[in-house]
């Protein structure tokens, strides 16, 4: 070629011409999306008739998109943002880094003898779908399985000892709610915390629909399920020797 032409410039691409991935067809995937925000490679396909792989080609190369899953975040008014902002900025001015590492941070769970399953994590790497089920990709779960309700605390310093409710049912003396929920709101619970409590944050100061950023949601319950052998769990009691050890 460079004999011929003297130059090391290709005269055209190689390969034979496009198909499927037409600017025709890339401009109805294009109008598609337009008219439907929310819509799955697969029914683009059954609806312009290109099979789901050019389909996905077309998205990824042609227009450079890529799926997004929606973001579910709380339900908001001007004026709860504007609270909640505002205990923001007082918490970060009058609690000093090491009155923050006091916070204790309260929660329940519940486990069942099923144990715990992560649609969107937990793969099994296989061949087909026969060679995963060997693997153990089959997850089964009862209509009605046994649980155990269970209370831990957390803060800076480490956990506290883990409470097991396995049997306790709302007919009993006393009970726990939370959330704004008016035993909170009394002003006997109210005048107890403030006696008792070093740093109390009393309702007045509490915003609302505020976010449970706990450090037990987002890790430490997570480890719990973790740890425990589900091999082993069958009867709800072996559950809660699985968890107290």
């Amino acid at each position: 070629m460079i004999r011929r032409t003297g130059s090391i410039e290709l005269l055209g691409t190689h390969g034979g011409s496009r198909i499927i991935r037409t600017k025709e067809n890339i401009l109805k995937v294009k109008n598609s999306l337009r008219r439907k925000k929310r819509v799955s490679a697969r029914k683009l396909s059954m609806e312009l008739g290109i099979s789901a792989t050019s389909v996905r080609r077309i998205l990824k190369i042609d227009l450079g998109l890529k799926p997004y899953k929606k973001v579910v975040e709380p339900s908001l008014s001007d004026d709860q943002k504007l609270k909640q902002k505002k205990f923001a900025n007082c918490v970060r001015n009058n609690f000093r880094k090491e009155e923050t590492m006091r916070i204790l941070f309260l929660d329940e769970n519940f486990f069942d003898i099923d144990g715990v399953y992560n649609c969107q994590n937990d793969r099994v790497w296989a061949v087909n779908r026969a060679d995963a089920d060997e693997k153990g990709g089959i997850q089964q779960r009862r209509k009605f399985p046994q649980k155990v309700m269970m209370w831990l605390g957390a803060c800076s310093d480490g956990v506290t000892p883990l409470v097991i409710l396995d049997d306790r049912t709302v007919d009993h003396d006393c009970y726990i709610k939370k959330n704004g929920a008016m035993p909170h709101q009394h002003h006997l619970t109210q005048k107890w915390c403030q006696e008792n409590f070093p740093s109390f944050i009393d309702k007045d100061n509490w915003p609302p629909n505020i976010p449970d950023l706990y450090p037990l949601d987002y890790s430490i319950w997570d480890e719990f399920a973790k740890v425990i052998d589900w091999n082993k769990v069958k009867p709800k009691a072996t559950l809660i020797q699985q968890l107290k050890s």
